[in-house]
């Protein structure tokens, strides 16, 4: 385990993480299985911002069997369910007390600078010392709104996920949600239940089944090996790594929740947001080539488990193979809205997050504002990050995928103190 640390406000350490969420939390738990001595900077609470920024009805696209971080399996007796916002941070809140983590709550990084072969981590408690540093503090810091944002006409109200919790907050009207991955879709289906008229602008999107052949397509994935594929199989992991998230929605029912589910309820779709004049929203008009390509990449993936399954031995096991309904657009989709006209009151912006290193005082950002790694190696001497969409494999992005890379880059990490006579 780890050696115990000072207990003054802040202090040295071999190594410090920044964030106590899962992923922080996963790698301290590796790391003192290493016996280095290490820290957990927390700006707020253990999981915070699964406490304070997000949505009430939000839940895992993932099941529960996945909900395992190291030395922690999933704890409950609903295997096949899918967790709620409070069960997330109760999950987390449990594994942080179970390895007895190292959590400096209520601290925040102002600062973190390399100097003389050291990191000087600023917070407004005091100044750690630590010779690796291991950014944890995740990819949904800030929500990513694109420039036209700065456009909208001033009658118009502006929401982002980060900030929206429920319906009620909303005024009354019609509302445009920008966005059409895993977050437009939950937002759209329970904005439109509440009687108001939802329009989502459609961009690039990743249309996936909740279940197919009789179990869950994360099952599949796994399964297949799917979520295992790593960085060095990947031919262009950038655009891997920028993917939109799947068009999925964990419930009780398994619902398939796609495009075709929402224009049966009465959502209007509209295609890729492109500016705003005289009180109305322009689109592209490539809406049914963006669809059929997600419709495509759905069958080629659905192939690919289709073949594994038939070289499984159980494949007799397994229900026959099935293809869904390609997307429902209509033959001349709009270009434009009128907002007075359609009386749409509100804009949803589900247009993703990035994250925010406004802190860190090190060349290793590239032009967009993103963490330059190899697999969560950075390139600076022993400092790391982990929690980012694809870090060294496809499934990165969920909470069993953290087990893998924290393992990985404890390794890494502890063999660089170990050249430099630390540990």
């Amino acid at each position: 385990m780890t050696r115990p640390v000072a207990e003054s406000p802040a202090g040295n350490v071999d190594a410090l993480i920044i964030g106590a969420g899962h992923t922080g939390l996963a790698i301290s738990h590796c790391l003192a299985k290493h016996s280095v001595e290490h820290a957990v900077l927390e700006r707020g609470e253990v999981a915070n911002s699964w406490r304070h920024e997000r949505w009430d009805s939000l839940r895992l696209l993932t099941p529960n069997w996945q909900s395992r971080l190291p030395g922690f399996p999933y704890p409950g007796n609903n295997p096949d369910g899918f967790m709620t916002n409070i069960e997330v941070i109760d999950f987390i809140s449990k594994y942080a007390k179970f390895i007895e983590a190292p959590v400096r709550t209520k601290t925040t990084v102002t600062s973190v600078r390399y100097e003389a072969g050291q990191y000087h981590v600023t917070t407004d408690k005091g100044i750690w010392l630590s010779h690796a540093v291991v950014i944890a503090s995740g990819a949904c810091n800030l929500p990513a709104v694109p420039a036209i944002g700065n456009t909208v006409p001033e009658n118009i109200t502006t929401l982002t996920p980060h900030d929206y919790r429920n319906p009620k907050q909303l005024e009354q009207g019609g509302v445009l949600i920008v966005g059409a991955s895993a977050t437009g879709l939950q937002l759209a289906d329970e904005i439109q239940s509440t009687g108001r008229s939802v329009t989502i602008a459609v961009g690039e999107h990743v249309r996936l089944p909740r279940v197919y052949r009789g179990l869950d397509i994360q099952w599949w994935m796994d399964k297949a090996g799917i979520l295992d594929e790593s960085i060095e199989t990947i031919d262009d992991i950038v655009r891997a790594r920028n993917l939109p998230s799947p068009q999925l929605v964990g419930s009780r029912e398994k619902q398939i929740l796609d495009l075709n589910s929402l224009t049966a309820l009465g959502v209007k779709l509209v295609g890729r947001l492109m500016s705003f004049r005289d009180n109305k929203a322009y689109f592209s008009g490539s809406l049914r080539n963006v669809c059929a390509l997600a419709d495509l990449k759905m069958g080629r993936l659905l192939d690919t488990i289709d073949e594994w399954a038939t070289n499984d031995s159980n494949c007799s096991e397994f229900e026959r193979p099935e293809r869904f309904e390609r997307t429902r657009v209509e033959e001349s989709p709009p270009l434009s809205i009128d907002f007075e006209q359609n009386d749409i009151r509100t804009i949803l912006w589900a247009t993703g997050y990035r994250p925010d290193y406004s802190w860190l005082n090190i060349p290793v950002l590239d032009r967009k504002g993103r963490i330059r790694h190899d697999g969560g190696i950075v390139d600076s001497p022993g400092l790391y990050v982990i929690g980012l969409p694809f870090l060294r494999r496809r499934k990165s992005s969920f909470i069993h995928g953290t087990e893998d890379d924290a393992m990985d880059i404890s390794d890494h990490l502890a063999k660089f103190l170990e050249t430099r006579g630390i540990t």
